[in-house]
């Protein structure tokens, strides 16, 4: 009997790309192959890409590069690129790597059982053409047994100047409330305690889908979907990204605020605290609007934690534009951002704009706003000292193996002493004892539980 074949799946870029892979490696599970840690020795080796930045894609070729060299001596050897820089190159991934057995887009992702049958049939397949999303019947491989992803829509209509997210991710599809909460069901059964609802833009959840009340306002919003998975026992903590201003409203807040399971905290990225900054975006908002969202935040919910993403550098960015940026950030008190430096994307409208601002400029600015938020940050953890936190523990801390890792409601990641073998899955009341800029550590409170 011939061994089973093995597989290695790596993942570049964002949340939705992880979800992407945990449904993928769950397809070649089905087909009987194993997982494995090492990538020079699996026989399906998948890159599951992401092309929001050139360092990714970049990277994408340089690890591509060792594997079509190994392939000559190991022609067995099975080579797929999904993900974002799949859709975006398409064919021309196979003129640059012609090693590559499957280049597949992200829309494709739970079509890789088939795709890999006619690969194994001895051709070469490229899938990145427009179809309409399939309903979910895999089951993921999660990486997580605690805490899982679960997408509620694909896609982006948006239109954004610097993202190439709507070519490569399609337009809006929302799966249908009874999916997800079926989905969910089956999680809380396997014992995951909390879900994170994913969309590229999930505040657009539902625009999509048939039928509306009676009274003609829509009835499928992300927070009548809040309100429909709410009570699925077993699960204790619902999270939701990534959220855009546009469209995030008041009754969002009051349902977060209102469903005892939904997480005080917030992921909505503003980019730039320009005005005219945004427009050249085409974010379809101000920094006014913006700040009105987190100023409702605070004052329903005066504890939630708030993180955001910001972009320096945009083409055109003036130094006093960019000091609108710092400004933003530094009346609103951020939790975290993720902040880059601009990147220009093939096939976006700012890639070929002639104002683009230096390298030099971009790099020094990035530092600028880095260092502030991590002032504010470290101001922002202050308020944890001494504070009773719930904590999910969800594995052990890597660097100390007497300690395990979990998040506070907040999002903030909390290291205390205890044995995961008893504590991995348990919610943990733990008292603050130190504070850092993007983590904490503490004691637990239950002793039965903490460390002998």
């Amino acid at each position: 009997m011939t061994a089973p074949r093995t597989y290695h799946v790596i993942t570049f870029g964002c949340q939705m790309n992880k979800a992407d892979s945990e449904r993928m490696a769950g397809i070649l599970d089905e087909m009987g192959m194993q997982a494995t840690e090492d990538p020079n020795s699996a026989d399906v080796v998948l890159y599951n890409t992401c092309t929001i930045r050139d360092n990714a894609e970049q990277k994408v070729y340089s690890y591509l590069g060792r594997q079509a060299k190994r392939k000559q001596s190991q022609p067995d050897l099975t080579l797929i690129v999904a993900g974002c820089v799949a859709q975006q190159e398409g064919e021309q991934l196979l003129r640059r790597v012609p090693e590559l057995d499957l280049v597949m887009g992200p829309q494709h992702a739970n079509r890789l059982g088939d795709l890999l049958e006619q690969v194994f049939a001895g051709q070469q397949v490229v899938a990145t053409e427009e179809i309409a999303i399939v309903e979910d019947i895999t089951k993921p491989r999660r990486d997580s047994d605690v805490t899982a992803w679960v997408n509620v829509i694909y896609g982006c209509n948006e239109r954004c100047t610097y993202c190439v997210v709507p070519g490569v991710r399609g337009v809006e599809q929302s799966r249908t409330p009874e999916a997800i909460r079926a989905e969910i069901e089956g999680l809380a059964q396997q014992g995951f305690k909390e879900i994170t609802l994913l969309g590229q833009n999930i505040d657009a959840y539902g625009r999509d889908l048939p039928g509306s009340t009676a009274d003609g306002r829509h009835q499928h919003t992300l927070t009548d979907l809040l309100y429909f998975i709410h009570d699925v026992p077993g699960i204790e903590r619902i999270r939701f990204a990534t959220s855009h201003p546009r469209y995030f409203t008041e009754r969002l807040i009051r349902a977060c605020a209102e469903l005892p399971k939904v997480c005080e905290h917030f992921h909505i990225p503003f980019q730039s605290g320009d005005n005219e900054v945004l427009k050249a975006m085409a974010r379809g908002y101000t920094e006014e609007k913006y700040r009105r969202i987190i100023a409702k935040i605070r004052e329903l919910m005066p504890d939630a934690s708030i993180s955001a993403d910001a972009i320096v550098g945009f083409p055109g960015e003036t130094e006093e534009q960019f000091q609108n940026t710092l400004k933003l950030v530094e009346d609103l008190e951020f939790d975290l951002i993720n902040t880059a430096a601009y990147s220009p994307r093939p096939g976006t409208p700012a890639a070929v704009w002639e104002n683009q601002v230096s390298e030099a400029e971009k790099s020094d600015r990035l530092q600028r706003l880095n260092r502030l938020v991590e002032v504010q940050a470290m101001g922002r953890s202050q308020r944890y000292q001494g504070r009773i936190e719930e904590v999910l523990v969800e594995g052990a801390n890597l660097k100390d193996p007497r300690q395990v890792m979990g998040r506070t409601r907040g999002n903030r990641l909390t290291f205390f002493a205890g044995d995961i073998a008893q504590l991995k899955g348990k919610t943990v009341p733990v008292q603050i004892t130190e504070v850092r800029a993007f983590s904490l550590t503490g004691v637990a409170l239950t002793p039965t539980l903490a460390a002998v």
